[in-house]
């Protein structure tokens, strides 16, 4: 009797068959979390020497539902598989047959949950390269990570739809790509200035003239670079303003990074009246030059000398380098050696070159 009732005969399939197919989608249900986390702690135990920083949790919590979805659509359309289609439901809608459309979706359900559990990869992949790029002291690797992490989800989802396009629509791959192709050189042409903008952020990615916090001067603007984007560079200027550069001008024009300066330069140029005796030149330039040396501590090295005579005129230039110290005490001592300058000149009685 029991038998019988299994070989019960329901939309050209037994109710036996019915009963066990859904024993297993019940079973891979009840089973999928246990299941789940059980295979993403097998995959950590072999990427754990790369998870610097990462605890086993924080990976498990991250891949396992991805890993849930796919083991359940996985099982469930494997299951389905042994279920024969009934005829009563071989319909058509729009000359698609109903059977083909289930096809479809179940083929695109697929290749989304399989997406899905990739892009989670990938955060986790980022989460562990952020962690290492935190113990170095430059900061442009966590742009470059960041960058690389949007850049490569959105090729995962172009290859998901073009795996749906070709398994679920039967869709000629090469006939897309080609239009693609030609949609692309005209977008490329309109808008030629974004691309080489584009182009350009890749090229201080990898060739880094600066970093992010690094003081730069670029066409005249000096400022602080707070960020370095796919189409412009941020930086906060000495006014404290915020001004926008486009990539391509950082990377054709010439770029002076002053943080990487090993150091400072002074200069001034005094043009001394000829009244002073050549004596008085003498003494004034040794004096100048002791001032360097009572600074030694500060100033690295320096240079004082008479440099020209023109008309009525005695040049006199003064040059010193420092290390490269804060702007701030840079000022500082320029201000102090040049007031005590002046006060030389003052106690030596000598005067400035009055202009005609």
């Amino acid at each position: 009797m029991v038998s019988k009732l299994f070989d019960f005969i329901i939309l050209d399939n037994t109710l036996g068959t019915y009963i066990l197919i859904s024993g297993i989608i019940l079973l891979a249900v009840s089973l999928r979390e246990y299941i789940s986390r059980l295979f993403a702690t097998l995959v950590f135990k072999v990427v754990k020497r790369i998870a610097y920083g990462i605890d086993r949790r924080s990976f498990v919590n991250l891949v396992t539902p991805p890993l849930e979805n796919f083991f359940v659509i996985l099982v469930t359309l494997v299951a389905l598989e042994k279920l024969k289609y009934p005829d009563i439901l071989d319909v058509f809608i729009y000359k698609v047959s109903l059977h083909h459309v289930i096809e479809i979706i179940a083929m695109i359900v697929m290749i989304s949950s399989f997406i899905w559990l990739l892009l989670r990869i990938i955060d986790f992949i980022a989460i562990i390269l952020e962690q290492k790029a935190n113990i170095a002291e430059s900061q442009s690797n966590n742009q470059l990570i960041v960058f690389f992490k949007d850049f490569f989800k959105v090729i995962l989802v172009i290859l998901g739809i073009l795996m749906i396009l070709k398994f679920g629509f039967n869709f000629r791959i090469t006939s897309l790509i080609t239009g693609l192709s030609l949609a692309g050189a005209a977008i490329a042409l309109a808008t030629r200035e974004s691309i080489e903008n584009l182009i350009a952020s890749f090229i201080i990615f990898f060739d880094r003239p600066f970093s992010t916090g690094d003081q730069i001067k670029v066409q005249n603007i000096t400022g602080t670079v707070e960020k370095i984007g796919l189409r412009s560079t941020r930086l906060r200027t000495t006014q404290k303003s915020y001004v926008t550069v486009p990539n391509k001008q950082m990377v054709d024009t010439i770029m002076d990074n002053i943080s990487l300066q090993t150091q400072r330069r002074a200069f001034l140029q005094l043009e001394l009246s000829a009244d002073t005796t050549h004596e008085e030149m003498r003494q004034f330039v040794l004096r100048v030059e002791e001032l360097m040396q009572q600074r030694k501590g500060k100033i690295e090295s320096s240079t004082v000398f008479m440099a020209d005579i023109v008309k009525n005129t005695y040049i006199v230039t003064v040059e010193f380098f420092t290390a490269p110290i804060p702007v701030a005490d840079f000022n500082d001592l320029r201000q102090f050696v040049n007031i005590s300058i002046i006060e030389l000149m003052s106690e030596m009685n000598i005067r400035l070159a009055a202009k005609e």
